[in-house]
């Protein structure tokens, strides 16, 4: 055995249990099959601007170590997550608050806003739906909810789960705001600044497949830290998880701001992408932002995740749930493997969370 620890993914997970463990005196191998370390965090530079390859990633806590330990790192900048949608050619503010339902209705008072909502609104959540129509009612649901969800999961919003929506703020007051949390922002400089801190000093592979040399990678360590699909791990036995997916378009624009904001959503269903993120907007601010002669944006096109496609977003329903559980009891059963991060746990995670679940595992 030549490791203490060999760690199967480079991402937010597998780098911050590094880190630990690398501190408490472990030795370790980080492996990736990708070409780069980061995972789904991985910025590459384009134009001089920093692309978020995998999609926008805003660093979001109310956990104040947590946000010390990543700023030990990199320092974040101020970024403040404002996304709009665009329904039928009109821009409008999210999360849900004061300014969109003035943009909508041409309400201007929170008593108003609910009179306006309260008209078709119903009392039920057994389904997605169901549930958003009781929080905003039918008009904004229609407008906002149904078809950027039917594209972004593959699916009638009545086959979803009611969860899927509960993080979506409602607010009656002027704030576009999408996060409650007290810290966010981005890492100045990209998030390949973080990986790379946390991964400093520790030995690092990538082009390095678990699966293709499983038993010789399995010989190398005395443990293991598994932060890829959970299914894959158990070869499939008890059936394939659902997983869904993203194709980024991405496109250089020979101006200096093409949307005026980083995040756009395209609430309708008859647009094939749910969202265009303009990636300057993350780390230029101000009078930055025209300085800089080009833009980059990318465009993000759902789908449905098969083998070798890579898997984004577990698939929380009734059918999916019950198969993770029992894959969740064969993992509790591997005396020697630590599963962690979305993937291997096959749960919805936000950054922050994969972080503070990294410094708390034991043995880190």
């Amino acid at each position: 055995m030549m490791f203490d620890y060999l760690i199967v993914g480079s991402g937010l997970y597998g780098a911050t249990f590094a880190y630990k463990a690398r501190q408490a005196g472990k030795n370790c191998l980080v492996i990736d099959r990708r070409s780069y370390l980061g995972g789904n965090v991985r910025c590459e530079t384009v134009e001089g601007i920093n692309v978020h390859c995998h999609g926008p990633h805003i660093f979001h806590t109310d956990n104040r170590k947590v946000w010390d330990f990543v700023n030990s790192f990199v320092e974040f900048n101020r970024f403040i997550h404002s996304p709009l949608a665009s329904y039928q050619g009109r821009l409008y503010n999210l999360p849900f608050n004061m300014n969109t339902f003035y943009q909508m209705w041409g309400v201007t008072t929170p008593e108003e806003a609910r009179k306006r909502m309260g008209k078709t609104c119903r009392l039920s959540d057994t389904n997605l739906e169901e549930y958003a129509i009781s929080i905003v009612g039918q008009e904004l649901y229609e407008a906002f909810i149904k078809g950027y969800t039917e594209k972004q999961w593959g699916r009638s919003c009545r086959e979803l789960p009611s969860k899927i929506l509960r993080r979506l703020p409602v607010r009656f007051v002027y704030d576009n705001n999408y996060y409650n949390n007290r810290y966010q922002g981005i890492p100045i400089g990209g998030y390949n600044k973080l990986i790379n801190g946390l991964l400093k000093g520790v030995e690092t592979r990538t082009n390095a497949d678990f699966f293709d040399n499983r038993h010789e990678w399995e010989s190398v360590a005395k443990q293991i830290v598994y932060t890829g699909p959970l299914d894959q791990f158990f070869d499939y036995k008890l059936g394939h998880l659902e997983w869904r997916s993203v194709t980024f378009e991405q496109e250089v624009l020979p101006v200096p701001n093409y949307q005026g904001v980083a995040v756009v959503n395209y609430t309708e269903r008859n647009v094939p992408y749910t969202r265009i993120i303009e990636h300057k907007h993350f780390e230029m601010f101000g009078d930055e932002v025209e300085q800089h002669p080009t833009t980059v944006i990318s465009r993000e096109y759902p789908k449905a995740c098969r083998l070798g496609v890579e898997p984004y977003y577990p698939v929380n329903d009734q059918r999916n749930s019950v198969l993770a559980d029992q894959y969740r009891n064969l993992a509790a059963q591997e005396k020697n493997v630590i599963f962690g991060g979305r993937l291997a746990e096959y749960k919805y995670y936000d950054m922050d969370t994969v972080v503070e679940k990294a410094l708390l595992t034991p043995n880190s």
